[in-house]
């Protein structure tokens, strides 16, 4: 088969090496993090865009390298070409390999903060050509350049109230795929731990679900929208359904 793929690059080493080892031909075309910051409203319509300007009848599939990401992939329409994504509800689902472990994570350890390579190196969200959500709220400054435009009081308390995306966790956890890269970006992660007061824990995920992703493996774990369909949020465990368009 060839493959469309259009992904996240929090996702681009990970993707590079399994796209590598795919028995079919995958072009894979990232798009920037910030994206995701943007919100819904600007989000789907740069992801819809995207899926549009593929060539019709060039590929047999275009594949979504994102999870339902607080609803910026619902409305999504499948034009000329099946798309196929992953249920999951964000990308730490992709990068834990399954939909079980996530929720696993999650009841066990509600106030994790998870890192990745991909998170730890193209997270600032600065990218896209728009202004994201944390760059209107200054969230990207530093605590000297928010006293410069906004004074010493007020610098104080945006950093205090919404400067700090870690502010109600107590652990912070390093995901690690298996890459050679990530000694390195584990250390900056347990670093930021330790700076921040977190509890510091590397656990293992798992190419599982991106790896059948790109090889063409659509089990239960995808949605597979055929042309003249759209995505829909199913607010159950499959996490996303198919709807006909009217």
């Amino acid at each position: 088969m060839r493959l469309k793929l259009i992904c996240c690059e929090v996702l681009c080493r990970e993707i590079s090496f399994l796209t590598a080892n795919s028995p079919h031909i995958c072009d894979a075309e990232f798009l920037p993090k910030g994206l995701h910051d943007l919100g819904v409203e600007k989000m789907k319509p740069r992801l819809q865009e995207r899926i549009d300007s593929v060539p019709d009848g060039k590929y047999d599939a275009v594949l979504l390298g994102y999870g339902l990401c607080n609803n910026g992939v619902a409305g999504l329409t499948s034009r000329n070409t099946r798309i196929v994504l992953p249920r999951a509800h964000d990308c730490i689902t992709l990068f834990l390999g399954s939909r079980k472990k996530y929720q696993d994570c999650f009841n066990n350890s509600p106030g994790t903060y998870y890192r990745t390579t991909g998170w730890i190196e193209r997270g600032d969200g600065e990218s896209v050509d728009d202004v994201t959500i944390s760059q209107k709220l200054g969230l990207h400054m530093k605590y000297e350049e928010l006293v410069q435009k906004y004074g010493e009081d007020n610098a104080q308390y945006i950093m205090e109230t919404m400067g700090d995306l870690t502010a109600n966790y107590d652990k912070l956890a390093f995901i690690c795929m298996g890459l050679d890269c990530e000694d390195h970006f584990a250390s900056i992660a347990e670093k930021e731990a330790r700076e921040k007061n977190l509890v510091f824990e590397k656990i293992q995920g798992s190419m599982d679900i991106l790896r059948k992703l790109v090889n063409g493996e659509w089990d239960d774990d995808f949605l597979i929208l055929q042309p003249g369909e759209s995505v829909k949020a199913s607010h159950d465990d499959d996490v996303i359904r198919a709807e006909k368009l009217s």
